[in-house]
């Protein structure tokens, strides 16, 4: 039996281009499992139905390799079971190469398995090249002074007189959070990115004891 499978990340997006390859492929809507949700996890229906339904001498078709999982540590999982305890073939319609009947027993399935393990290594390798260019590119801003996270909220009215009378003592942080209608936590945060390092300190200390 051939069997093909879709997979769309959102309710949203439409597998109709999917459907469509598989279809050209020979494959009647009846053998075609689709799930319309995020690789994440493998709990899907449908394909947990694929999976019980392919035995030895099966084929699955999929449009693109991707459709397996979210990376290439799962879709390796699954191309093993698949493949291996499954003892099914696949068909990759995006790539040729990934097409295990060919000379099941030995030949296609080799080519396969080391097409799919360089594919492997070079996503690993290219996730790992984006996250130290991703850190080397927020080092060299942060060197210039740009700051990252969200952006300050901005000064109630009033602050830099309640600020002064906290200063001068007249006003308890708890006072001055009420009276511009903040926690007190806000408030000394606020105090402290305005150059009150130090009586807020002092204040949180006594707050502690």
């Amino acid at each position: 039996m051939e069997y093909g499978y879709a997979r769309v990340s959102t309710k949203e997006q439409n597998e109709l281009r999917q459907l469509i390859a598989l279809r050209e492929f020979g494959l009647t809507d009846r053998a075609i499992f689709v799930d319309k949700q995020s690789g994440k996890d493998f709990d899907r229906r449908s394909y947990q139905r694929l999976l019980r339904k392919l035995k030895d001498g099966d084929t699955l078709v999929i449009k693109s390799i991707d459709r397996l999982g979210r990376n290439y540590e799962e879709i390796l999982e699954q191309w093993r079971i698949i493949t291996k305890e499954k003892s099914a073939a696949i068909v990759v319609l995006d790539m040729p190469l990934l097409d295990t009947r060919r000379n099941r027993d030995l030949t296609g399935t080799l080519i396969a398995d080391i097409v799919l393990q360089l594919l492997s290594y070079v996503a690993q390798t290219e996730r790992e090249f984006i996250h130290q260019r991703q850190a080397e590119g927020i080092a060299a801003a942060k060197a210039r002074g740009v700051k990252f996270g969200r952006p300050r909220k901005a000064l109630p009215e009033g602050f830099g007189e309640v600020k002064a009378r906290w200063e001068r003592g007249e006003l308890s942080a708890r006072a001055a959070g009420r009276l511009l209608g903040v926690t007190h936590r806000s408030f000394l945060l606020w105090a402290q990115d305005d150059g009150c390092k130090e009586i807020v300190k002092k204040e949180r200390t006594e707050m502690l004891g």
